[in-house]
This record gives structure tokens, C-alpha cells and sequence, in this order.
């Protein structure tokens, strides 16, 4: 029987959930050979029972095409196409909400929903002008669309993020703790526990009925905020310290 196996050339022809697919199967089995059929299987898009009849040399073959696909470092993909819709990578990040950040932050690593942090960065053009253009206001419950978008967007676009997360700790590293760590879920000015809902109690004052409009404020004007409460706080307790010795 004579099969006809289209390989993907390029990241861009594999998808969010194809990928996370294969993710599920990796973390579950150790057997070499049938995570080699299964990754045939899901990014060929040919049935587990055509796999097992393609020679092992032609497998192999195949599999080292497809890890090596996943090697290599995509430049940053800013426009993709989905269900007839153009997509575009948020153009100024430096103008991100408080509300769009911490859903980055949250999701970025998390392959489980990986989709919610894709539909922060990437979201329906509606205005184009040459290179430039606007996108549609971020919206939640709206990631099950991501899952269809190109793996080449998805992890290009992760290191992107990484890189401009980086610069934030650098410039607010009195919020990141003085030895700047920049693992992606450590945000160490608050609690494990509570995470961001803390940052979020302070800058609202205890109002809960603040807490929305805080996260729709700009990223960086609730850091810089955070970095004084937090500068005035210490510098208060030192005195009250220094006034009672």
C-alpha cells in the first residue's frame, strides 16, 4: 500500500492545537517508538494505522523532520490569517493594561491554557495603514479561536514576551526582588498565595469595587505606583523602627 505523507515545512503549517495534542501524549508515555507514530500521526494528519505501515527508515525520516522543525528560533510572526480573519501581534506592549498583563504573565508558561495568553497577544486587526495598524480591544472567553493559530506565531511570540517581561524586572526590580529573577510565574512582592490579586487590593485601597478599573490602568503606571507604595512602606517602618530604639 503506497501512502502519500504531506510533512509540514515550516512551523507555520503546524497548529496551538495540534501541539498541545502531542504535548499530552509526551507527558504520558515513554516509549519512543510510539510518540514517534503518534507525532507522525498528528502533524501529518494521517490515521495511527497508516503510521504503523510506513517503513521505519521513511518514520525516522519523518521525525527528524518534525523535531527539527521545533529547533529552530521563528522570528517574531506580527500578522496571521484565521478563519478569514487577519490577526496582529499587539504593537506597542509597552501599552498593555494591568488586566492584559497579569493574563500574560499567568498563561505564558502555562501550556495547559496557553491559548488565553495567545488572545492577549494577537487579536483581530481592524484598521491597517502599510506596516502600521490597530487591533480589536482584548476581550476574554475568546481563546478557543487560538487554538487553531500557527505554532511559528505561538513560540515566537513567547520569546518576544520573555524578552519584554525581562526589561520590566530589570526596571522595576525593587517589585521582582533584588536579585531580579526572571522566571516567569515568580512575582515575588506578592504572597504565593495570592498572586496578583494583592497587587491589585493595594492600588484599588481595599475597594473592591475599584479592582476593574485598576486593570484596565497601563501596566507601567500601576509598577510605578507599586514601586513607590512599596519604597514609602519601608521607608516608613525604618522610622517607626529608628523612633523607637
Amino acid at each position: 500500500m503506497k501512502l502519500n505523507v504531506k510533512i509540514p515545512t515550516s512551523l507555520k503549517e503546524i497548529t496551538l492545537k495540534q501541539y498541545k495534542k502531542f504535548l499530552k501524549i509526551q507527558e504520558n508515555t515513554k516509549d519512543e517508538r510510539f510518540l514517534n507514530a503518534k507525532m507522525i500521526e498528528i502533524f501529518c494528519d494521517i490515521k495511527l494505522e497508516n503510521v504503523m505501515l510506513l517503513k521505519l527508515k521513511d518514520s525516522q525520516e519523518i521525525t527528524n523532520i518534525l523535531y527539527k522543525l521545533f529547533d529552530e528560533k521563528p522570528n517574531l510572526v506580527t500578522k496571521f490569517n484565521l478563519n478569514k480573519i487577519e490577526y496582529g501581534f499587539h504593537p506597542q506592549l509597552d501599552e498593555l493594561t494591568l488586566g492584559e498583563y497579569i493574563d500574560l504573565d499567568t498563561f505564558i508558561g502555562d501550556w495547559e491554557n496557553i491559548e488565553k495568553a495567545m488572545s492577549v497577544l494577537y487579536r483581530p486587526i481592524l484598521v491597517k495603514l502599510k506596516d502600521k495598524y490597530s487591533i480589536e480591544k482584548y476581550q476574554i472567553n475568546k481563546e478557543e479561536i487560538m487554538l487553531n493559530m500557527p505554532m511559528d506565531a505561538v513560540l515566537s511570540s513567547i520569546f518576544f514576551f520573555v524578552e519584554f517581561r525581562s526589561g520590566l524586572v530589570e526596571n522595576y526590580d525593587e517589585l521582582f526582588g533584588q536579585r531580579g529573577d526572571k522566571n516567569l510565574d515568580s512575582v515575588s512582592l506578592f504572597s504565593r498565595k495570592w498572586g496578583w490579586y494583592q497587587s491589585i487590593y493595594g492600588l484599588a485601597k481595599g475597594d473592591i469595587r475599584r479592582f476593574e478599573n485598576i486593570t484596565k490602568l497601563n501596566v507601567h503606571e500601576c509598577f510605578m505606583m507599586l514601586s513607590f507604595m512599596k519604597d514609602k512602606n519601608e521607608l516608613e517602618a525604618k522610622q517607626i523602627k529608628k523612633n523607637f530604639k
